[in-house]
């Protein structure tokens, strides 16, 4: 209990001063109390692992995995090319292209509208465990397999939010166009694409993520020597957590980046929606 009185402490100081700024608004209150708050949890992990003597084994403490981060600095830039900008990337933009070619095709064609939207609901459905395995022996072990496999995951989602984006057109700004005389290409570039943008972000920015889970789980299952989830998987069987962690702290650094950028894509695009209007 005495052990446990200095993290109560300091949670409790980190709330009030919180509280405190929150009641003010502007750029530097907003931004400060997201980071004392992030400060903190840092904080109470540090001194939780060495107020309890917490094994690293169990749960190394910041300092231990930022350590580990520094030490490690090529071989975790070597795993992030393999994982991130080959594997998961180059899925994510061949899945988001599939994706939004096949929701253009099943706004043209009702048949393909009854016909592929269910199998896509199957194919979304399959375990990631199930089709892994499969796509790297099928692909090969290198980064290969592992865009494929993200393509397979991240296809779904953008389609759906495509489709509907597609749908969602004003039926009076459709039928002003019609009026006018233009063609489905041209309806289709000038109003119900630019309309359906703020819905293909949302699918890009809930992909980004899955990009990432993808492409790590998928090296569990076959890899060269380098990458990510390569790297957790042989450090876990070494014990060497601090690396495990320093990974993990790769993949949330680089999934923040990656939606980060996409969600300021979608605000250069979509400046005219009501969400993005200051």
């Amino acid at each position: 209990m005495t052990a446990a009185l200095p993290l109560i402490a300091v949670w409790l100081g980190a709330f009030g001063l919180n509280t405190w700024l929150a009641r003010y608004r502007g750029p530097i209150p907003s931004a400060l109390v997201p980071l004392i708050f992030g400060a903190t949890i840092l904080i109470l992990w540090e001194m939780a692992c060495r107020s309890f003597a917490i094994p690293a084994v169990i749960l190394p403490a910041p300092s231990q995995i930022w350590t580990a981060f520094g030490a490690n600095l090529p071989l975790l830039w070597g795993d992030f090319v393999q994982t991130i900008l080959k594997g998961a990337l180059s899925g994510w933009l061949i899945g988001a292209a599939a994706a939004v070619a096949t929701a253009i095709a099943i706004d043209r064609s009702p048949f393909l509208q009854r016909g592929l939207l269910p199998i896509g609901n199957f194919v979304a459905a399959l375990p990631i465990v199930g089709i892994a395995p499969i796509l790297v022996m099928w692909f090969g072990f290198d980064w290969q397999s592992k865009a494929a496999v993200v393509v397979v995951m991240v296809f779904f989602p953008i389609l759906v939010n495509m489709v509907a984006g597609l749908k969602a057109t004003d039926a009076l700004a459709r039928d002003q166009i019609a009026t006018w005389g233009a063609s489905y290409t041209q309806a289709l570039l000038k109003l119900r694409l630019p309309a359906a943008m703020p819905f293909l972000f949302n699918g890009l920015k809930i992909t980004t993520t899955l990009a990432l889970i993808g492409a790590i789980v998928a090296e569990f299952f076959g890899s060269p020597t380098r990458g990510m989830g390569f790297r957790i998987s042989t450090a876990v069987g070494q014990l060497n957590m601090p690396l495990v962690w320093a990974e993990i702290l790769v993949a949330a650094l680089a999934g923040t980046a990656f939606y980060g950028i996409v969600a300021l894509i979608e605000r250069r695009v979509t400046f005219w929606h009501p969400s993005q209007r200051q």
